[in-house]
């Protein structure tokens, strides 16, 4: 990992056409600026880790919910409910 030093206004450059400039640096938080063709995708790693995260959720519930009704077919067969 390269670790730089920068002041507000700096710039930092990714090859020929990504462009980061530090734009405030306020307590522990700096605000960067990105300058990147559309077709770089730039993303916040904990938005993608939360993400990824509740994905997986899903699919688990998904996977219980299935076992769930293989079970109760089991149980109740193929019947269409029937009207009360």
């Amino acid at each position: 990992m390269l670790v730089l030093t920068r002041k507000v206004g700096e710039k930092i450059l990714i090859g020929e056409d990504i462009v980061l400039t530090i734009l405030e640096v306020r307590g522990d938080s700096i605000k960067v600026g990105i300058d990147a063709p559309r077709d770089v995708k730039i993303q916040r790693a904990e938005m993608v880790a939360a993400v990824t995260e509740a994905n997986q959720e899903a699919a688990a519930a998904a996977s219980a919910g299935s076992s769930t009704e293989a079970r109760l077919k089991e149980l109740f067969g193929n019947k269409p409910p029937t009207g009360n």
